[in-house]
């Protein structure tokens, strides 16, 4: 009888061994909502990203021409006005940079009464982020001067890094090409 008692038990007795391994549900769970989580999260990090450099590029070649056209003309009548005016659009460095160069030219303005007008016929985008955009600005410059017959047209290229300060895209570096 023994051994009828003892293959009842058996039979009702589960076997460790033969039980199905089970995944621990609860931490498994947990881990694909923390990577789900951080999937999400990198996405929308790169879009938000993505947004504020776009927003960057429209503003500053919104801000471009009328930058530009003030750095770069001048009127030997209204000199010291044109030279206050173009310091509006430039910051740090290149607004000491601007300063020297405009102060030493002043003479050779008046001499020659040299009139500049820049206009900017295109830009394009060289790299952007949030905060810095450079930009190339295919730039014309029509002089006239005393020297000179007529007009003369300088078609010039330009790459102006715009930074943003206090709101406003400002032309913190300019590198003719």
């Amino acid at each position: 009888m023994r051994s009828l008692a003892e293959a009842a038990r058996r039979l009702r007795a589960p076997r460790l061994s033969r039980l199905p391994r089970r995944i621990p549900v609860i931490p498994a769970l947990i881990t694909a909502i923390v990577l789900a989580a951080a999937v999400a999260g990198a996405g929308w990090y790169a879009g938000h990203r993505h947004l504020q450099r776009d927003t960057a590029v429209r503003q500053s070649l919104a801000a471009v021409p009328a930058a530009a056209k003030a750095i770069f003309s001048y009127d030997y009548r209204t000199y010291d006005d044109s030279v206050a005016n173009g310091r509006t659009f430039a910051t740090g460095a290149f607004a000491e940079e601007y300063a020297q160069t405009t102060a030493t030219l002043k003479e050779t303005a008046a001499k020659q009464q040299a009139v500049v007008l820049a206009e900017v016929s295109s830009t394009g985008v060289v790299s952007a982020t949030a905060d810095r955009v450079e930009l190339l600005v295919y730039l014309n410059q029509y002089r006239r001067n005393v020297s000179t017959a007529g007009e003369k047209v300088d078609q010039n290229r330009v790459v102006l890094t715009m930074v943003l300060v206090d709101g406003d895209w400002k032309v913190a570096q300019a590198v003719a090409i």
